[in-house]
Parts: C-alpha cells; structure tokens; sequence
C-alpha cells in the first residue's frame, strides 16, 4: 500500500552541497562499462532493425532536416501501406530524438545512439546519487551506493541491454523532477516532469500524477511561493491529461498511414489484465527487491503506478514481464523515493527469535539494494564483458562483416533483422521479407543471415523471392550469411 504522509514532516533539507566526487565517479565508470557493453554487442551483430535500426532512421531524418520515417518499419506497417518508408510519428510520439539530430550531423554513425543512451543513464546515475547525499547528510557512503544500485538495477540493464529507446531520454527528467521534489522546488519539479511530454505519449500519465503530487504537497499553504507550486501542480496534472489526449487522438493518427493510434487496441482489454499474473507478480517482486521493499513508504511510489498500469492491462506478453526496457522509467523514481523514505526513517526489519522483530539501521537499507544489484549482475548483459568469447569474433561475426562492407553508399538494400542496423547509416534499408524486394523504388541488394529469426519467416521468404528472380546474383555466402545483387 503506498502512503502519502504529510508535507510538513519531515521537512527538506537545505544544507551545504556534499562533495560530488562520489556519484560523478559511480556515473563515469557506468557510463564507461555501458558504452564498452553497447558498442561491441553492437560489433558482434547483436543488435537490430527492431529498433536499433528504426531509431537510427529516424535521428538520421532529423539530422537531414525531415520529420522521422523508417523504411524498416514498413515491414510491419498497417494493412495496405504502399509508401517506402513509415512516418514513425504515427507509431510514437517521440519528438525528444530531434536532439539526437545535431550530433548524428557531426557524427553519422548509428553507434551515437549508444553512446547517447549511456550517457542519459549516467546523467540518471548521479543525479540519483546527488540525491541521497543531500537528502541523507552525515552518511558518506550513500551516494556512491545509491549510484551504483541505480545503474546495476535490473531495469537499467534492460535498457542498455536491447538496442536503443527513446524512454532514455525520461531518466535524467524523473531524476531531476524527484530531486526538485524532495528539495521542495516544487515548480522546478514540475518543469522536469512536463519535460516527459515530449519522451513518449504514455508518459503523460506519469506527469500527471507528479503534478498532483506537487498540487497535493502545496496545498493549504499560505506563504506565496506555496501558492504558486500548488497552482504549478495542478496546471501540469491537467495540462498532462489534456496534452496525452491529444497526442493519442489526433497527432499521432494525424501522422499514421491509417488514421489510427496503433497501440489503444493493445491496452484496456480483459485478456491483458486478467492474464499472466504469475508474470507480473515477478515484476512488481523484482521491482519491490531493488529498494529492499521501502518504495512503498513514500509518496513518489505513486508515480510508478502509469507505467504499471498500462502494461499490467496490455495484451501484449511481452509488456508484462520484468526482462525489457519499459522498467527502465521506474529506476530513477524507485530509488529517489528509497532515499525519501529512509529521510522519513523508514529501516529494514530483521526478525529475531519467534517473531520479534528489531530495526535495522539506515545504512543497511542502502546496502540492501546493492546487494540485490550484485546478486543479480551475472544474469545482467553486462556480466558479458567479463567474458572472453564476448571480445573475440566468431566466423559468423567475419563473414558478416564482409558482406555488409561490400554494400556500396547510397543503395537500396533489403537486410535481415541483425544486419540491417549496420547499414542505416549509408544506405537506405528495408528489411528483408516477403514482398519488400520490389516495392517501388526496388532495392538494389540483398544481405541476410540464414537463422535471424525475426520476423518469423521473413529471410527465408524473401530468399525464396529472389531466388525464383533470375535477376538476382549470389556475390558473396559464407558461414550462413547470403549477399546478392540484382543485375536487371
């Protein structure tokens, strides 16, 4: 059961800012490790078009001075979509990617995206981490704890561990919305989180309910400034409301080849809320494990409530269980509010002779979560860098490489889900399947990988295409990876 306690206790702290040294340092050496895990899961084709490659079309519009389109994401465009590539404005709303834009120009290789999520992470880390060293003075320690416990947290690796997402941008705004929280800057916090507008439309609900936090936190107060934050609060709760509504019905289907919003059919029904449950209890249980069950002590665990909610009522398996990167919002609000409520006095229990139960002290409610992090660090993908075989290259990884080197600039190239990310860069790229081959414009090249597998059938149809086309020629095939080119 989440409480929200009264706003006068305890009061925040406004004392002298504690060395940064901690979490900067925390932040440096995760952002080192994630950039080291991300780049070279990349080198070794692990990553994909489903959606390394959609994301890195899309930056590269922006950075091109067009709105964001993918023509990978044709491949699982609405019923009857005849255009070359899908605007992905009428997938997500996702207009926080435009900033990727500027650097992609200097820098146009999709491995920016990356390096860009790394550094959204690290930003979270010691934002994080500055938090529970304002907020628990007179403890050295619980900023580097808190940091590394943050970005070790299973929802973390999640993200850093499957491609790129654009919910990497939500991080350093909840993190700093929730710092400005707990500080008492409540119209500073209500900023931050109208800034999770532009990240995702289903991350107005989140704003949403931050600002009747703040709304709620303000209210009664007669001093001026109080005022204002309680009229800030209620402005962001209603203004999100109002703002996700009309993404969700009339910009996105605005921008959709069909007129519609896509994923309003996947939320609300009763197989998605009544089943799976067994799955979503692990959820919420690894949710709960991360802060050692002190989440719920505080008035912030009702911002984690959105996130849940939709996916606990989709119909989609996927957005249930704990292994992807739809948990990656939770982390930074998870462990701001940790830090409230060990502010509060909250402590672990430990039970002691038939049922007695005895506090423990603050500093193990710190420890707790970095134990569970390490705990679970070798099931976590960047346990992989302690590896030997993750830095060596297969003959898989060789031949691949080759094929996609042989591509010229500037083609249309059909590629299999793990290759097609290698070649958005320079090349305008489809994925391979059924039917793509000869949309208008054709594309010129075909590269596939004989066992991806994603989307089921889709290599070995689109091989089967081209090899009743006598217009295509076989240039390169080893180790299971097919180049061809069409000649006429």
């Amino acid at each position: 059961m989440f409480v929200i306690t009264s706003p006068e206790a305890p009061a925040p702290l406004r004392p002298s800012a504690p060395s940064r040294t901690g979490p900067a340092l925390v932040a440096a050496v995760l952002f080192v490790l994630h950039c080291a895990f991300a780049l070279r899961h990349h080198a070794r084709f692990r990553t994909t078009g489903y959606d390394l490659g959609i994301f890195g079309q899309a930056v590269r519009s922006w950075a091109e001075g067009r709105l964001p389109a993918s023509e990978i994401r044709t491949a699982t465009a609405p019923a009857g979509f005849e255009g070359e590539a899908l605007p992905l404005l009428g997938d997500h709303f996702h207009p926080v990617l435009a900033l990727l834009g500027p650097v992609y120009r200097l820098v146009p290789h999709v491995e920016v995206l990356l390096v860009a999520q790394a550094a959204l992470v690290a930003v979270a880390v010691y934002v994080t981490g500055r938090t529970a060293q304002r907020q628990l003075q007179g403890r050295p320690s619980a900023g580097p704890l808190v940091g590394v416990a943050c970005g070790l947290a299973w929802g973390t690796q999640a993200l850093i561990g499957f491609d790129f997402h654009e919910v990497a941008f939500a991080l350093p705004p909840l993190a700093l919305a929730c710092r400005a929280y707990l500080d008492g800057r409540l119209r500073a916090a209500a900023w931050w989180a109208a800034a999770l507008l532009l990240v995702k439309e289903d991350l107005g609900a989140t704003a949403a309910v931050f600002g009747l936090l703040i709304a709620h936190r303000a209210r009664g107060r007669r001093d001026r400034r109080e005022r204002r934050a309680w009229r800030a609060g209620w402005l962001l709760a209603g203004g999100s409301v109002l703002a996700a509504a009309l993404v969700v019905k009339v910009v996105v289907p605005g921008f959709a080849p069909d007129g519609r919003y896509l994923y309003a059919e996947q939320v609300g029904g009763a197989y998605g809320f009544l089943d799976g449950w067994s799955v979503k209890v692990l959820t919420v249980l690894a949710l709960l494990a991360v802060t050692g069950g002190l989440v719920v002590r505080s008035p912030l665990a009702w911002l984690l409530l959105p996130t849940l909610a939709w996916r606990f009522t989709s119909s989609v398996p996927s957005h249930w269980e704990p292994g992807l990167h739809y948990s990656a919002v939770l982390v930074p609000v998870a462990f701001a509010a940790l830090v409230d409520a060990v502010r509060r006095g909250a402590r672990l229990p430990v039970r002691r002779g038939a049922g007695l139960s005895v506090p423990r002290g603050a500093g193990a409610a710190l420890l707790v979560p970095v134990g569970v992090a390490l705990l679970l660090l070798p099931l976590q993908p960047t346990a992989q860098l302690a590896t030997p075989g993750f830095w060596r290259e297969s003959p898989r990884e060789a031949a691949a490489r080759a094929a996609v080197g042989l591509v010229p600039d500037g083609v249309r190239v059909a590629a299999s889900n793990t290759l097609a990310p290698h070649l958005t860069d320079r090349a305008v790229v489809r994925l391979a399947a059924p039917g793509l081959l000869d949309r208008d414009p054709a594309v010129e090249w075909l590269v596939a990988d004989r066992l991806d597998g994603f989307p089921a059938g889709a290599v070995d149809g689109a091989l089967r295409e081209a090899a009743a086309d006598p217009g295509w020629r076989v240039v390169r095939e080893e180790a299971g990876i097919v180049l061809l080119r069409r000649t006429r």
